[in-house]
């Protein structure tokens, strides 16, 4: 990360300049929603974080516009608040005006703010605290360098109630450059063979994604066999692509390609990067069954996993009963290898046994004929 270079209060980055906000640019940051701090809902609003302005540069922090260097026509604006010196660690956040979106300002903008408070504002640690739903910030915390350090239950404020935030940190001593992904975007959103399509689980997806848990016999193959409530589905769907952007998982829709209708899901579950393990798990609405889709999804899901991460081994279960589940796993090419006795819960408390199949990259060559 190249250190900014200061100007009196000003910061100047790759492609912006980040300056003190001027009294006619508030009406333009008013009702912003894109960023991770809640926005100013109105002038007024805007007008009382600029007035807190002096009092965020003399506790350390700050607050700037994001300016382009050129024309210095205002692009957002960026902050350092909650400055804690007896820790050492800061807060930041940012907003972007609709049409400066998706041309890099707020990494940008946030490399530059980072660079600043770590060498010239003796910072040790800065977060970014984001909203599940809030894929946009979260990409822009890992192009800049920020971890995902967890998750903060309850830690924001949203109408009545409070929801959980994801918690981005750098430290000072971070390597620069972006934050290594351990699962990539898939290419152009999708993965096809012409007859079935995978495509990220989504905010939209939730009716599909009930429909889809409320089988019966999808319930009973899940772990643990139980229905899961509404308000999990709809959790679900909503922080598939935080889950993904951490590396944690990779929920997947599987979409018939003719019709463009969902028909299934299927998901990766990266549970052990350090070995290099992952396991795959599907599920697939009755009307669809018996066309071969769950096959196609694994067998495209499979290549990608290998071309595409560092997962050298791929394992999925299944329950011993389960003989459809079976000839999936065996058609798309893995290979049954244990036996594995009371490993999975079942809702009264007892347990069953399970079946585990493994794919490597060697059988995926073997089975393209390379």
């Amino acid at each position: 990360m190249s250190v900014p270079e200061i100007n009196g209060s000003e910061i100047n980055g790759t492609g912006v300049r980040l300056r003190p906000l001027a009294e006619a640019e508030l009406a333009e940051l008013a009702g912003l929603a894109d960023g991770p701090f809640p926005p100013p809902a109105d002038r007024a609003g805007a007008a009382a974080f600029k007035e807190a302005a002096p009092g965020m540069f003399g506790a350390g922090g700050g607050l700037w516009a994001i300016a382009d260097p050129a024309t210095d026509r205002l692009l957002g604006s960026i902050a350092l608040d909650h400055p804690d010196r007896g820790r050492g660690q800061a807060e930041t956040g940012f907003w972007v005006l609709p049409e400066a979106r998706r041309r890099g300002v707020a990494t940008a903008a946030l490399i530059a703010l980072s660079g600043w408070a770590f060498d010239e504002g003796g910072w040790a640690r800065l977060e970014l605290i984001t909203r599940w739903d809030n894929s946009v910030a979260q990409r822009v915390a890992i192009a800049a360098g920020y971890q995902r350090e967890g998750v903060r239950r309850a830690a924001l404020p949203d109408g009545d109630e409070r929801v959980d935030a994801v918690v981005w940190t750098r430290l000072a001593g971070d390597p620069p450059g972006a934050t290594p992904r351990l699962l990539p975007d898939l290419p152009g959103g999708e993965l096809t063979d012409g007859v079935v399509t995978l495509r990220s689980l989504g905010p939209a997806d939730y009716d599909f994604y009930a429909a889809l848990h409320n089988v019966r016999d999808v319930i009973e193959t899940s772990v643990p066999p139980v229905a899961p409530s509404a308000a999990a589905m709809r959790h679900r769907c909503d922080s598939a692509e935080a889950h993904w952007l951490a590396g944690i998982r990779a929920d997947l829709v599987i979409v018939d390609a003719a019709t463009g209708t969902p028909t299934g899901g299927i998901g990766l579950f990266y549970m052990e990067p350090p070995t290099g393990q992952a396991m795959i798990g599907y599920s697939q609405l009755p009307e669809w069954r018996g066309r071969g889709y769950t096959t196609r999804a694994a067998k495209l899901l499979s290549l990608w996993v290998f071309a595409e991460t560092g997962i050298a081994r791929l394992i999925a279960g299944t329950l011993p009963t389960n003989l459809g589940s079976q000839r999936v796993l065996e058609r798309a090419g893995f290979h049954r290898e244990a036996f594995m006795r009371s490993r999975l819960p079942n809702a009264d408390g007892t347990r069953q046994d399970d079946l585990q199949y493994v794919l490597l990259p060697e059988d995926v060559l073997k089975e393209v004929g390379i």
